[in-house]
């Protein structure tokens, strides 16, 4: 039996946290994985500050309407008031002097960009079993360093 996600375990990356608030390919599949996993989930400040931007820059590529945006703002701070997401802190020393040992052994390989290191770096910064990602190198990266990779 699969037991629910948690913030002590798993860690969501922007591309995965983004289908429960645009309606992009892989939204029906990441609502029903979030419907079979209703924990709180750890969100890091880098994550929403990645998830905002890609959705205001939504915005200015016209993909969504300024309603939609305004929908996407309260949504997401009704999930965090709820406590369905949750805010957590990771140490930005740690996670900066991962990333750049994680780049120096994977990156000539697997071609990762900064961003998408500083999520797996946080990710196991913060200890996380389970790393959810739409992003392929990224999700190599991260199966590379021991995480569990979902992409529902």
């Amino acid at each position: 039996m699969q037991t629910a996600m948690t913030v002590e375990d798993c860690y969501v990356d922007s591309s995965a946290l983004r289908q429960l608030y645009a309606h992009d390919r892989h939204s029906p599949q990441m609502a029903a994985w979030r419907f079979k996993n209703p924990g709180a989930l750890g969100v890091t400040r880098f994550t929403r500050a990645e998830l905002v931007n890609s959705m205001a820059a939504a915005v200015h590529r016209r993909d969504i309407a300024p309603e939609e945006w305004q929908d996407f703002q309260n949504d997401l701070a009704a999930d965090f008031s709820s406590d369905r997401l949750r805010l957590v802190d990771v140490p930005w020393r740690a996670v900066l002097d991962r990333a750049t040992e994680l780049s120096r052994l994977h990156t000539p390989n697997v071609g990762t960009r900064t961003l998408d290191v500083l999520h797996v770096a946080s990710a196991l910064e913060l200890k996380a079993r389970h790393f959810v990602t739409y992003d392929v190198r990224q999700s190599r990266l991260a199966a590379s360093c021991g995480l569990k990779v979902i992409q529902p």
